[in-house]
C-alpha cells in the first residue's frame, strides 16, 4: 500500500502545473502533421496530439480504418496565456475554408476542415469567427463545418510529432502539397510561415 501511495504521489507531482488549469481545442484542417506543427510552438500551447474525431467508428487507425472521421488535432493550452479565440484565429489562416473536398492536395472526407466545439461558449466563438471569414470573402463559400466535440482518438505514435521525427519528408510533403503556397494566396502575411 505504501508503494502504491508513493507511486501515485510521484506521478501527481510530476504532472506539469500548467496542465492543472489547461483547456483543450479540437480542429480539423487536413493533414494532422501540418496542423500539429502550426500550433506546437505557439506560446501558451502545452501539447498538440494528432488523431481522429467526428465519426462513430471505435478505435480508428491510420493504417487500418478511420472511415467517417476527420484528421484532427487536440490542442491542450493554458487559457491564461492564449485564448480559444486566438487559437481560432490561427486555425482559419492555417486552412483553405473554401475547399469542400479536403485540404490542399489531400482530398476526401477525412481531410475536410472543421471546428469541434466543446461547449456553448466555444460554439458561439466558432460561429462568429466563421461569419467574419464569410464577410471578408463575400464572394466565396466557407465550407468549414462547426460540429459538437466528440471522442478524440489519438493516431498511432508514428504520426505524432511527424514534422520533428521526419523533418525532410515532412517539408517535402508540405511543399509538394501546396499548403503554404495556397495559404499565402488566401491569407497573405497572416498565413503561418
Amino acid at each position: 500500500m505504501r508503494r502504491l501511495t508513493l507511486l501515485l504521489s510521484t506521478f501527481l507531482f510530476s504532472i506539469p502545473l500548467s496542465w492543472a488549469d489547461s483547456a483543450t481545442a479540437v480542429f480539423a484542417g487536413g493533414c494532422f502533421w501540418c496542423m500539429e506543427s502550426d500550433y506546437q510552438d505557439r506560446e501558451g500551447v502545452i501539447d498538440v496530439v494528432s488523431g481522429f474525431t467526428g465519426g462513430t467508428l471505435q478505435n480508428p487507425t491510420y493504417s487500418g480504418n478511420h472511415a467517417g472521421h476527420f484528421e484532427a488535432v487536440k490542442i491542450t493550452y493554458d487559457p491564461a496565456v492564449v485564448s480559444y479565440q486566438q487559437l481560432l484565429d490561427q486555425f482559419w489562416v492555417s486552412i483553405d475554408p473554401f475547399d469542400d473536398k479536403g485540404q490542399f492536395c489531400d482530398k476526401g472526407f477525412s481531410y475536410r476542415s472543421a471546428i469541434f466545439a466543446g461547449d456553448a461558449a466555444e460554439r458561439a466563438l466558432a460561429e462568429a469567427s466563421k461569419v467574419a471569414v464569410q464577410k471578408r470573402f463575400a464572394d466565396a463559400v466557407v465550407y468549414t463545418e462547426i460540429r459538437d466535440a466528440s471522442e478524440f482518438w489519438p493516431v498511432e505514435e508514428y504520426h505524432q510529432d511527424y514534422y520533428l521525427k521526419n523533418p525532410l519528408r515532412y517539408k517535402y510533403y508540405r511543399w509538394n502539397c501546396g499548403r503554404d503556397q495556397r495559404l499565402e494566396q488566401i491569407w497573405g502575411q497572416s498565413a503561418p510561415h
